[in-house]
């Protein structure tokens, strides 16, 4: 950890770009098909443009770790031998949070994982001495929210390193995130947060640190009469004030590329449920749910000018690279040493493939390029229809690894996206850049869980867009021009999916 708390381990550093992108709104008076490229530098730069520092010293650096690990735990800790994920369960108070925690480490553990549980950083700081009344002392605020970052982030870093010392498929649940804080303080205050702990970009507290980010509304939104804070004596909140402190909780995590939020439109029992079947996929489990009905193709790209004022929106550059079959980098799910044979998925598969992707966080502000974050996700279709995504969190450097072997006879797929929440439903447009250039395509949080009977595709649908036979309910904004749902035929499939698009003289 460097000085100050900031953090620097290899597989959360971005890469700080400072230069000049001048995003615009786009103008489609003339040509609503056209697709506005940021101007800079040339977007059909390689990633190998921005190279670690000295490879060779990284390289050297990492041999000597390895050789003086003399234990099993430290060997594990350096050559990560199993997947791991992180996921953090953050909304506002009496979401369910509490219980939520509770199901899904049970849910995991019987299935075979290593789970951890992170705590509060805030309770722990309430629950041995700290009162409310401290904040009458001038400057408090910032000292607590320093503290509880410096705290979590050390729980979260030390946890994670006992899980990958085991060598064993892990999961570590985290009771909030280190984005929360935004939620507590100024944007300016925020900010002053983060120059103070040397933090250049948000990129590293979010995407480059958690794979996930499930965020449950609390009961004062949509279940008034189950609100109650008797189970936790941290949260002092009322209703209008549990509302207001979960919007802004929302708002801290627009732009992480996996951000679900479940709302109380069942009941809580199908929420957790929801919840449960979200993270199964995550992890590489069966589940059941419902991805069919979740994009929407675009009749021209997004006008950001016509968004409503409080619908607040991230915008990213994506690098997406298709690797060759023998050289990914995680291992596939079925070779995952699993204590249960229940949790193995189908043996038979119809089909599979991995990328790499780089995405890099653009100021809505002035355009510049704040930093990237790097993933890799392995896909598996099964003879019965079954997708099934297996992602993890990956350094740069493994990046410009795979990125010179990636395969050949596809193009790298360049897109610009833009992340926002409507309606307490998150979505991201996917812009193509490379190698089409007039494709806009809408994607909808809508996982539906085909277990629960109070799902919104097993009761009457009351307005948005709602697919045959039972799809998903999505509420659609307005400030959108959708021209219709894509669905799973292979024909959509063939025209839109990222994957036949990469396909070189297709």
């Amino acid at each position: 950890m460097a000085e100050d708390g900031a953090t620097t381990n290899d597989d959360y550093s971005p890469v700080e770009v400072e230069v000049p992108v001048n995003f615009e709104p786009a103008d489609n008076s003339n040509n609503p098909a056209a697709t506005t490229r940021p101007r800079g530098r040339d977007r059909s730069e390689s990633v190998i443009s921005e190279p670690d520092p000295d490879p060779l010293a990284s390289e050297q650096a990492a041999a000597a770790e390895l050789e003086a690990a003399n234990t099993t735990a430290m060997r594990n800790v350096i050559l990560r031998p199993a997947p791991f994920h992180k996921i953090v369960l953050t909304g506002g108070p009496c979401g369910g949070k509490t219980t939520a925690l509770a199901r899904l480490s049970s849910y995991l553990r019987e299935r075979g994982f290593e789970v951890i549980t992170c705590p509060e950083a805030y309770g722990i700081l309430f629950l041995n001495g700290f009162e409310v009344t401290y904040f009458g002392t001038d400057g408090m605020g910032m000292v607590v929210q320093d503290t509880v970052m410096k705290l979590q982030e050390s729980m979260e870093d030390g946890f994670e390193k006992v899980l990958r010392a085991r060598g064993k498929p892990a999961v570590l649940l985290c009771d909030r995130g280190l984005m929360d804080g935004a939620a507590y303080m100024s944007s300016a205050e925020w900010d002053e947060l983060l120059q103070r702990r040397g933090i250049k970009n948000v990129c590293e507290l979010r995407e480059g640190r958690y794979n996930a980010v499930f965020h449950l509304i609390t009961a004062a939104e949509g279940a008034d009469k189950f609100y109650t804070l008797e189970n936790n004596e941290v949260r002092t909140e009322t209703p209008e004030q549990a509302r207001v402190v979960d919007a802004k909780t929302r708002a801290a995590w627009i732009g992480h590329p996996k951000l679900c939020v479940f709302d109380n439109s069942t009941n809580f029992e199908g929420k957790l449920q929801r919840l449960v079947d979200t993270a199964a996929q995550l992890v590489g489990l069966p589940a059941h749910l419902s991805r069919s009905t979740t994009k929407f193709l675009l009749k021209s790209r997004p006008n950001l000018d016509a968004f409503p004022e409080d619908v607040k929106y991230h915008i990213f550059n994506v690098e997406k690279a298709y690797l060759y079959d023998d050289n990914k980098l995680m291992q596939k799910p079925e070779d995952w040493k699993l204590s249960r044979s229940t949790s193995a998925i189908d043996s038979t598969i119809a089909e599979e493939y991995s990328f790499i992707r780089k995405r890099t966080s653009i100021s809505t502000k002035d355009g510049r390029r704040l930093g990237s974050a790097y993933g890799q996700t392995t896909v598996q279709r099964t003879v019965n229809g079954q997708t099934i995504e297996v992602k993890r969190i990956i350094s740069r450097r493994e990046y410009n690894a795979a990125y010179k072997g990636r395969d050949r006879s596809r193009h790298v797929v360049k897109q610009t996206r833009i992340s926002f929440l409507y309606n307490m439903q998150s979505f991201n447009i996917h812009i193509y850049d490379e190698p089409v250039s007039n494709l806009c395509i809408l994607h909808a949080q809508a996982e539906v869980s085909t277990s629960d009977p109070s799902s919104p595709d097993k009761r009457a649908a009351g307005g948005g867009d709602v697919g045959a036979a039972g799809g998903a309910k999505v509420d659609l904004p307005p400030f959108l021009d959708v021209e219709r749902r894509l669905t799973s035929s292979k024909e959509d499939e063939e025209q839109y999916g990222a994957f036949s698009i990469s396909r070189i003289g297709e």
